[in-house]
């Protein structure tokens, strides 16, 4: 499918070029000699790239910008000027540019820019149709929410075994979803039309941990009148999902090793074991290695649990995924508590994404509730925030944003000189754009 390309300058010749060129790499391009006239166009055609003259008479570029995103936002604009500045440039992107190309400019340098953003749009929209497709399937299963690498990286393990019937250790600190992980990993399975039984082992007393996950005979033990299947037994051709796996009781660790050694479940009070088959996942946010050694778990059934060990990241490792995130717990709680809330202010988002979150994704979900609650507008602003969120202070008593500019200004300036002061090259280093470099200068102050 041909990009459609809109050049709009006041000078003829450089329309006749560029569109010379662009129609020789196979483009399909559109001409205006005015702002006024590109508006015109865009109300009635749709285009993937207009690039456009900075200084012209009547409408300037950055008012057609700013005119051309209300009717096509989804368009890429690349700005061209002869009076190419920093502040320009900063400008351009503010109101929505991804590029700023400097007059006189060679043919190949328009060649490499849009060949690179046409690149840059379709791996954007690969993306996108593989996430909205991982997402539709999972969410037959539970919603997952997440964009970020790191989490790919997981999900793209799950992938490979999931299908089997291996058993799986998910590790990773509190509130990062690592049950719901489970359930997910049930729910795509082959077992998936069979029980999902989950327990939490630190929520129950040893005595009836014992009893509940494998079950009893009659007369067993004093208040047992009937025979009860255990959850073990009940998780027969399905998936049993045990949760805080490090705070079972070394007792019931050797109980369950056995299970898993023979496939078979001998109830309290039983003499004749039941053949059991069933998938095991477990959890913890424990290190088992260091309780291995110090004698709080056994290493033979951590070997039988961890047949694939998956580590779920904290949420400050997927910072990416926080607004996502945030805006699926703005939209559920808006939902229970009928309140019109459409999103966050930026400088909201700006404290969200600083925050540590010890708590996770509970943590986060806790945070959005309390300010959907609060809020009597549209938009969750930092007022409605808890007040650790709202003053995050390091130990040298500066703001956490103020530290992260000063981590980011020192990047930058390490790899503006590493690349000896070439914008392209430090900007391609540094996996942004040209206009997103030079935002980022004028921000933190580097000259060059």
């Amino acid at each position: 499918m041909q990009t459609r390309i809109l050049i709009v300058d006041d000078e003829k010749d450089i329309v006749r070029a560029l569109e010379f060129l662009l129609r020789a790499d196979g483009h399909n391009v559109g001409t205006a000699l005015s702002g006024e006239k590109a508006l015109s166009m865009l109300a009635h055609e749709s285009f993937d790239i207009m690039m456009t003259d900075l200084r012209m008479p009547g409408m300037d570029g950055l008012k057609l910008l700013e005119e051309a995103k209300k009717i096509a936002p989804g368009m890429t604009v690349v700005m061209m000027s002869a009076y190419a500045t920093v502040e320009g440039a900063v400008e351009a992107m503010k109101k929505g540019a991804v590029d700023y190309i400097v007059k006189p400019f060679m043919n190949d340098d328009i060649r490499f820019t849009v060949r690179r953003l046409v690149e840059q749009e379709k791996l954007r929209s690969e993306n996108q149709a593989l996430r909205r497709e991982l997402s539709q399937h999972r969410r037959k299963c539970k919603e997952i929410i997440f964009i970020s690498d790191a989490m790919s990286a997981v999900f793209d393990l799950l992938d490979s075994v999931t299908p089997t019937k291996s058993n799986i250790l998910l590790t990773g600190e509190s509130g990062t979803g690592k049950g719901l992980i489970a359930s997910l990993i049930h729910c795509s399975s082959p077992r998936a039309d069979k029980p999902f039984i989950s327990i939490n082992c630190s929520a129950i007393p040893e005595g009836l941990l014992e009893s509940e996950l494998f079950g009893y005979r009659r007369g067993a033990f004093t208040g047992a009148n009937t025979d009860k299947k255990g959850l073990i037994e009940m998780a027969h051709e399905g998936t049993l999902f045990l949760d805080e796996i490090g705070d079972m009781p070394p007792s019931l660790q050797a109980k369950l090793l056995k299970v898993l050694e023979t496939g078979e479940v001998m109830p309290l009070g039983d003499t004749r074991t039941r053949r059991v088959d069933s998938r095991l996942i477990s959890a913890t946010n424990q290190d088992l290695e260091k309780m291995i050694a110090a004698g709080g778990f056994r290493e033979d059934l951590y070997y039988r649990l961890a047949v694939f060990e998956i580590r779920v990241p904290a949420l400050r490792e997927r910072t990416e995924d926080i607004p996502v995130l945030a805006e699926f717990f703005i939209k559920k709680y808006a939902a229970e508590n009928g309140k019109s809330v459409r999103g966050l202010t930026e400088e909201a988002l700006d404290a969200l994404t600083a925050y540590r979150w010890p708590g996770n994704i509970r943590e986060l979900s806790n945070v959005i509730e309390r300010a959907v609650v609060l809020v009597t507008g549209d938009s969750i602003s930092v007022e409605q925030l808890p007040e650790k969120l709202r003053f995050q202070m390091d130990e040298k008593g500066s703001s956490l944003r103020e530290a992260m500019n000063e981590y980011e200004r020192g990047l930058l300036i390490r790899t503006f000189n590493m690349k000896n002061k070439n914008k392209e090259a430090t900007a391609q280093c540094l996996g942004i754009d040209l206009v997103t470099l030079y935002r980022k200068m004028k921000k933190l102050g580097i000259e060059g």
